[in-house]
């Protein structure tokens, strides 16, 4: 394909969209499958529910479809953005890239393949018969992929800290936004990504490293987010907010339900197999605390949005493009992501809703229309941009 000239690392937001998005329509098998004796719904408990044509038959293949559709894209997608990238790294645009505040948005790069990981986990778990009996043989590869993106946004964001310590050359007039959070997003994932073995595999070596690796970078992202959403206000309480990075207010999201995830795997892990007593009440009040700034920035950021004419400018105007507006794509899915745990670790797990019932679905809609909401921005926008 050929090099797009307006290229930049933020495309990738476009590949990690779609993963995201297929990884949102596992939700549905996720909780309303069940997988009695096992974490997460596989093939072997999908397949029996599918043959009976029941509703829930209707479900899962829905969510089937959309997981591979977008499977597909967010593969497509990361590879187009690979061989542009490959092409702009040898350009003068790249130079000036990591010589400025925007070298941070290279974390898009490990972001993305982080996602990619997780991507082919559910592609294997939905549609390869009897993989769970070999799980435990899969998990070693897991971590060695999350080692290896751990490293390289390790690697970016050494390099990009130690100029700014040995130059002091950021820009402060241009960091009226969120965008740089875009490093933590990063390490959150990565963090994520290592709890799913910390909490899932029987291995106690398995699992401590598991546990480990997510706190490690867990920890990471907690500490430059205090820093980063701190300078981020200060810039944009003195300039006003980028209408162009708009989106980035609604970054907080996407951080806090990986956060909130990696830390019901790291507690499920630590009960498994470190004999750590956990109270319910402690996932009621976790996912509470995370839904409720989510929701806070989620309505925060869309009444910027509108006052500055985001929408109509960057999303309905067909003449004007952002590759920032794929940022967009991610609050969606994982709002209806973590919204989903919420309802069944926050609420169900507690007995505070019974699952499968009128008010259990009905507290399954706004996630539901935030998703296909999400779906419908982020076909609109790959049309827009023609990729």
């Amino acid at each position: 394909m050929q090099y797009r000239e307006k290229f930049n690392p933020m495309c990738f937001l476009a590949s990690l969209g779609a993963g995201g998005l297929s990884v949102s329509f596992f939700m549905y098998l996720m909780f309303l499958v069940p997988h009695h004796g096992s974490p997460m719904a596989t093939f072997n408990h999908i397949f029996p529910e599918l043959i009976k044509w029941e509703p829930l038959s209707a479900v899962i293949i829905v969510s089937q479809i959309f997981i591979i559709i977008f499977a597909f894209l967010h593969i497509q997608l990361l590879i187009w953005n690979t061989k542009q990238f490959l092409t702009y790294k040898k350009t003068d645009a790249y130079k000036q890239l990591i010589s400025s505040n925007s070298e941070i948005t290279l974390m898009t790069i490990p972001l993305t393949y982080t996602m990619m990981i997780n991507v082919f986990f559910v592609l294997g778990a939905v549609f390869i018969p009897n993989l769970w009996s070999i799980v435990e043989y899969l998990f070693p590869f897991a971590l060695i992929g999350f080692i290896v993106t751990g490293f390289f946004s390790l690697k970016i964001l050494f390099n990009y800290f130690s100029r700014l310590l040995i130059n002091g050359n950021f820009d402060f007039t241009k960091n009226n936004n969120l965008s740089q959070m875009i490093s933590i997003f990063a390490l959150a994932m990565v963090s994520v990504g290592f709890a799913a073995p910390g909490a899932m595999s029987h291995n106690l070596t398995i699992n401590a490293i598991g546990i480990f690796g997510a706190l490690f970078f867990g920890s990471f992202a907690i500490l430059l987010l205090i820093i980063k959403i701190t300078m981020g206000f200060k810039n944009m309480f003195e300039q006003g907010i980028s209408v162009e990075a708009s989106p980035s207010l609604w970054i907080i999201i996407p951080i806090l339900t990986l956060l909130g995830i990696m830390m019901v795997r790291v507690s499920f892990g630590l009960m498994h197999n470190f004999d750590s007593a956990m109270s319910k009440s402690s996932l009621f009040t976790l996912t509470s605390v995370i839904l409720s700034v989510q929701i806070l920035f989620g309505i925060l950021g869309y009444k910027v949005m509108k006052m500055n004419r985001y929408f109509e400018t960057y999303i309905e105007d067909e003449k004007t493009r952002s590759s920032v507006s794929f940022a967009l794509i991610c609050p969606g899915v994982a709002f209806m992501v973590f919204g989903m745990f919420f309802i069944n670790f926050g609420l169900t797990y507690n007995g505070v809703l019974v699952k499968n019932t009128i008010p259990y679905f009905i507290m399954m809609l706004p996630f539901i229309y935030i998703q296909y909401k999400t779906v419908v921005y982020f076909f609109k926008l790959k049309s827009k941009f023609n990729i």
